[in-house]
Formats: structure tokens, C-alpha cells, sequence
């Protein structure tokens, strides 16, 4: 079935028209109009405080973006995907990232089989696995336990496992040392495996089909080096576990079938690290820890599922990530984590959401004719201060912005945590509200200098803070960005869970590889540009 595109939608139309009256209303006129904004412009369910107060909007304008949901059908479609219908429709799939994280173990049904038993059957291997390591009686061919564990994948089986892994160290086995390889550049091996005891170093190997070029090139290197260190072929079994579902291919490698753990093709790589693929973080934190991160994705897949959408704090972020991409042309979303521990959760995002919506066809293989999914970038604050924020406060493009911090610091240190806080709350005031130059005279500031110092504010951003950074508390702010993302990619009318944009460039690649071989004797057939670069890299080899 075809359906209309949403700018012919009376509720998008209607959004236009709402633009226009407010394009020009400042942050500073809506609060000094409305003593109990903040809290009218709130949500606080689950430990998580969601604060959206600070954005260019009103009653109206949440209330026409919420007609756009539900006209868009988007409670039938948030049933459709917990159902296990295959809304993966390009690649004929089910997307059931929600059912490994429902530890009520209602069953879940795809093609007419229950797959929760599938589900607990690897997460119980997986607990067996990661106490045999945690508790030293995984052996190495040498009879040494492992103190270094090395994940080689690409993409969602790198950035999802090495955020988690990073962003709950704070939790981790102290003893054990966590390290990731993505890159097929061989910097990334050689300078990870530098100075590793290869007695001491399991590798996990994650591909689904063990095919993956990266993955299994980085593979075939830790492979060899632990062949020459350890002086047998025989040593791999003990230092090689594959997440996987091709098992000849993990035979073939020289790993034993019974460690190998699968998961399955509803589940997509970005949406992955609550699955066998996240073992590298159960080793990190153990299964206790990992079981409360699950439940706090459950937590928020209950939320994003049974909460009324005005009520609902992943919708809202998705409705508002449609207001300023689609109305007021913002290009790009800033992600701004006040924690160190979350580091990487920038760039995790990245893949999640622009893999996902950065798609120019809809669902009916129609081009669009609107913006989909914006640039997703960040950095740690107050890092990010340090660095871009001159481009937030006073520079040519409206930036929209996501805080994330915590109430309480894991370490304790008062005067570190307040200062943190304090600077969070403060970039927030500071982008919403700005400065005005009759506010610069007041306080002196030449009048030269006025041009310079005048910040115009007017700059959204929402804030969302919980207690304390802990499993639990993790997996509910994941999963509320995922369910944003889904919920963009159905207004948008595109399929979020395909990435065919990735393909090319792998086939492209592989013919390009032959032909920079040594003694490739075969005529290049590409445009005059890419010949010229083979033949640059050929004339030094």
C-alpha cells in the first residue's frame, strides 16, 4: 500500500503554518509568559528526569506534533514491531532487539515459533561462559587464566559492546583488561596487542556470518599471533570464542562449536548489545550487572510501549528532532554526555540513528522530497566546552542539543560533581537565553566590545538526568534513543532497520583490492579519478 507522504499530511501542513507564527518567538518571551513552564514541559517516570522545556515551543506545538504521531499510525506500528511482525520489510525481518531484554519471558512469536527460549538458552551460556573467565578457570593452552580480552568486530558488534563496556567500567573486574578492534587498518591490532601476554589474551570474534571483511582480517592476524607466540595450532581453541551464526565458518577458523554464541537475523547489528554480542561486557561488569542493564532497556520498552505519547519520553524526543529538522532546518543534533564514562555514547549513537534513518526513499520506494535523519555528533562535557560550544552559543546554525547527567557521582568527590553540574545546567541557561547588550552595558562592557560579547540565545536543548550512572539506569537512556530513532524513521516513512547504503562500497571494495595486487595484469575499468589512485598505490608497491 502506498501511503501519503507526510508533507501532503494536513497535520504536517498544519505544522507549517505553525512555524511561521513561530520562527520568531524567543525562549525568553515563553518562560516570562508561563511561571510553570518547567514543569508543564517535563517528564519524570522511571528515575529518568526529562526536561524539554528549554525548546521553541508551546501547548500548540506539541499538541499538533502529536496529532503527526498518531496520524502517522504510530501506535500500530510501536505494536507491530514488539509483536514480531517483519516491519523489516526490505530484508524480510522481524526486529526484535526488544525481545532479548524481556526477562518476563512472555512468549515473543516469529514465523510460529517462540524465540524466548532461544533467547535465555545463550544468555544462560553466556552467564556460564563469563564466570568460567571472571573466576579464572578459563585456561588459556598454557594453563594460565585470561587477564586481557580482546572483541574483533565492525560496527554495531564494536561501538555498542565497547560503549557499555566503557561507560560501566566504573562496575568492572579491575584485574582484567578490555580492549576493542574495529579498523582493518593494522595499526589498530598491532598497537592493541603490543605488549600483551598472548598466555593471558582471549579474543572474541564477532561476526554474524564470519565473512565480514574487517573483522575477519583483524581475526586472522590475532589468529597468527597467537599461533607464533604460543608455537601450535592447537592453542586457538583455548583463546578464540566466535558470536556467530555461520558454524562451519567457526569450525573452519579452528573454534570449537560449543564456543561459539549465536543470535539471529531479527536482531540488527546497531540494536545488538543486549544479545551474545555484548559477552565481552558481561565478562567486564558479570552477569548481575548485565541483567540489570537489560532490565532498565526493558524498563524503557515498557515506557516507550504503554505510555500515552504526550506522556512519552522517547516520542517526544523524536517529535522534536522533526520540529527543528524538518521546520527550522537544523542539519545536525548535538549528543552532550556531563560523564566521562560515556565517552563513546556519542559515536554509538551515530551509527544508531544515521545507519538507521539516513535514507532518501520511503517506504514505497518513492524518493523523498523532505530532510531524514540529521548528523549526529558530540563529545563529553565539559571537554566540549573547551572546543565547539563557540559554535553552539554564537555561531550561523541552530544546533539542537541532548544533556545528560547525573545527580550523584560514582567516586564520591563533591566538589568535582558540583562543578560539573553546575557547568551543564549552566550551558543549558546560557544557550536558551543568551545575553542581551542593554544586559552588557549594564555591567560595563565597552561598547565596542558589545557586537562580540552578545549572545542572541534562543537555542534549544533538552536535558536528561537520573540519580546515579548504573546498569540499570544505562539501559533505560539507550533504549530511549533507540525507540527516538524508530519512531523518526515511521513520521518519516522509511525503513530504520536496512543499512543497503553500506553495501556498495564493501562490493566496490573487493574489486579494487584485486587490482592493487601485485601483478594484477587486467584492464581497471573505473572513472579517471579512482584509476589514477590505483595507480598511485601501485607505482610504490
Amino acid at each position: 500500500m502506498i501511503r501519503k507522504r507526510v508533507t501532503e499530511m494536513k497535520e504536517w501542513k498544519a505544522l507549517r503554518r505553525h512555524y511561521k507564527k513561530m520562527k520568531d518567538v524567543t525562549l525568553r518571551q515563553l518562560f516570562a509568559s508561563d511561571a510553570v513552564r518547567a514543569e508543564k514541559f517535563s517528564i519524570n517516570d522511571g528515575g529518568i528526569h526529562f526536561d524539554y522545556s528549554k525548546n521553541r515551543i508551546t501547548e500548540e506545538t506539541v499538541s499538533i506534533l502529536l496529532e503527526l504521531a498518531h496520524a502517522r499510525g504510530l501506535r500500530n506500528e510501536i505494536e507491530r514491531m514488539f509483536r514480531g511482525e517483519k516491519i523489516n520489510e526490505t530484508e524480510d525481518r522481524a526486529v526484535l532487539h526488544t525481545a532479548l531484554r524481556n526477562l518476563s519471558g512472555a512468549p515473543v512469536i516469529v514465523d510460529g515459533a517462540d524465540v524466548m527460549p532461544g533467547v535465555f538458552s545463550v544468555l544462560d551460556r553466556m552467564r556460564d561462559f563469563s564466570d568460567r573467565v571472571r573466576g579464572g578457570r578459563w585456561k588459556g593452552h598454557t594453563g594460565r587464566p585470561m587477564r586481557n580480552i580482546v572483541n574483533i568486530g565492525i560496527g554495531g558488534s564494536d561501538l555498542g559492546p565497547r560503549m557499555v563496556t566503557e561507560a560501566l567500567k566504573y562496575y568492572s573486574r579491575r584485574e582484567m583488561n578490555f580492549f576493542y578492534v574495529s579498523n582493518i587498518d593494522e595499526t589498530h591490532i598491532v598497537e592493541t596487542l603490543r605488549g600483551l601476554d598472548p598466555a593471558e589474551t582471549l579474543f572474541i570474534i564477532a561476526s554474524k556470518t564470519f565473512t565480514t571483511q574487517e573483522t575477519m582480517t583483524n581475526a586472522g592476524t590475532a589468529k597468527t599471533w597467537i599461533i607464533d607466540h604460543l608455537g601450535s595450532d592447537k592453542a586457538v581453541p583455548f583463546h578464540f570464542v566466535a558470536l556467530s551464526t555461520n558454524a562451519d565458518e567457526v569450525n573452519r577458523f579452528g573454534i570449537d562449536r560449543e564456543n561459539m554464541f549465536a543470535f539471529w537475523d531479527w536482531v540488527g547489528g546497531r540494536y545488538s548489545l543486549t544479545s551474545a554480542i555484548g559477552l565481552s561486557t558481561m565478562i567486564s561488569i558479570g552477569y548481575d550487572h548485565f541483567v540489570s542493564l537489560l532490565n532498565g532497556f526493558n524498563d524503557t520498552d515498557r515506557h516507550f510501549r504503554q505510555m500515552p505519547f504526550e506522556k512519552n519520553i522517547p516520542v517526544i524526543m523524536a517529535l522534536l528532532g522533526i520540529w527543528y529538522h524538518n521546520f527550522f532546518n537544523a542539519e545536525t543534533h548535538a549528543i552532550l554526555p556531563y560523564d566521562q564514562y560515556l565517552k563513546k555514547f556519542p559515536a554509538y549513537l551515530q551509527q544508531a540513528d544515521m545507519e538507521s534513518n539516513g535514507k532518501s526513499v520511503d517506504r514505497s520506494g518513492r524518493r523523498v522530497n523532505y530532510q531524514t535523519g540529521p548528523v549526529i555528533w558530540g563529545e563529553p562535557g565539559t571537554n566540549g566546552q573547551h572546543a565547539f560550544y563557540q559554535l553552539l552559543h554564537q555561531g550561523t546554525m541552530l544546533v539542537p542539543a541532548d544533556f545528560i547527567g547525573f545527580a550523584r557521582s560514582l567516586h564520591g568527590a563533591v566538589d568535582h560533581h558540583r562543578k560539573l553540574v553546575a557547568n551543564l545546567y549552566a550551558q543549558t541557561e546560557a544557550l536558551a537565553f543568551g545575553k542581551t547588550a542593554e544586559e552588557l552595558r549594564a555591567e560595563g562592557v565597552p561598547e565596542r566590545l558589545i557586537p562580540y560579547r552578545t549572545f542572541e540565545g534562543n537555542r534549544p536543548s533538552n536535558t536528561i538526568m537520573a540519580e546515579l550512572l548504573m546498569p540499570v539506569t544505562l539501559g533505560k537512556i539507550i533504549a530511549l534513543y533507540e525507540h527516538k530513532i524508530f519512531t523518526q524513521g515511521v513520521i518519516w516513512d522509511v525503513y530504520s532497520f536496512d543499512q543497503w547504503g553500506v553495501e556498495l562500497g564493501k562490493t566496490l571494495a573487493e574489486k579494487i583490492f584485486m587490482e592493487l595486487e601485485p601483478g594484477f595484469s587486467g584492464d581497471v575499468k573505473h572513472d579517471s579519478s579512482t584509476t589514477c589512485l590505483i595507480n598511485y598505490y601501485r607505482s610504490w608497491q
